[in-house]
């Protein structure tokens, strides 16, 4: 049995395919989200990938921002309770999830057993997301790719205080003008990411396992300065931005042995 699971967010579209429950059979991530064509696209590279057509799906399952103006698949699911459970495939111990997007904010708390118990949620700001940091790289004419390796060079981090990114795009531009370095600049735009996400953490509650999806988890300057403001280790897998795909491609595989 084949099920398929499709996360259309704001920046970009990912699907993942599973085989009885279990096996990735093959994954995709395409740049561009809801209003785009990158579903579409997301969906025709995986494909490619298993060898597989359409019709070898048994269940299709989306999610995500751009989930309620897709009409390929048979279900629509929150993305909080995909997220809960590709987190959980990956960390079966997994407690706490923090999923930084491209244009939102989520932590989730799961009980033992992995049924979600509360969440927390910021889709009014940019601060503190992908987008922040697209911004803020576009600034210092870095790559994102690069935000990693220039933090760890930080011999005294600056001080970006601001949670909003326009006032922290001024913040930046009068830190390099009084002689900043970038990689100092870097490390504080990590901790401010940090510093905002961990506020919301601790509204609700730190549990142990935790940890990060989404794309900024791929981030290690971000998920660094995150333990270090929290004091606990977060998990990291290859397959965290690909969490709420997955967790889709599960919940089909699920809705399908339970009608059996």
């Amino acid at each position: 049995m084949v099920t398929l699971g499709i996360d259309i967010g704001s920046t970009t579209s990912k699907c993942v395919m599973l085989r009885g429950g279990t096996d990735i059979v093959a994954t995709s991530l395409v740049p561009g989200g809801i209003g785009t064509n990158s579903p579409d696209r997301a969906m025709a590279e995986v494909l490619a990938k298993s060898g597989l057509s359409a019709g070898d799906i048994s269940y299709t399952v989306v999610t995500g921002y751009g989930r309620s103006n897709y009409k390929g698949a048979d279900m629509q699911v929150s993305e909080l309770s995909c997220h809960a459970f590709g987190g959980r495939f990956v960390f079966p111990k997994l407690r706490t999830i923090i999923d930084i997007g491209g244009q939102d904010v989520k932590v989730v708390s799961l009980s033992e057993a992995g049924k979600m118990t509360n969440f927390i949620m910021n889709d009014k700001c940019a601060a503190g997301t992908g987008r922040f940091l697209d911004v803020m790289a576009g600034i210092l004419q870095i790559k994102l790719g690069d935000i990693e390796t220039l933090a760890a060079m930080a011999d005294k981090p600056s001080s970006i205080s601001s949670t909003c990114t326009v006032f922290a795009e001024s913040e930046v531009i009068s830190q390099l003008a009084h002689g900043s370095t970038v990689p100092n600049v870097v490390a504080g735009i990590c901790e401010s990411v940090a510093s905002r996400t961990a506020s919301m953490v601790k509204r609700i509650g730190v549990t142990e396992q935790v940890c990060m999806s989404g794309g900024v988890a791929q981030n290690g300057g971000v998920r660094r300065a995150l333990e270090k403001t929290l004091g606990v280790p977060i998990a990291y897998s290859p397959l965290s931005q690909l969490f709420g795909a997955l967790g889709a491609a599960i919940y089909a595989y699920n809705k399908l042995q339970h009608e059996k």
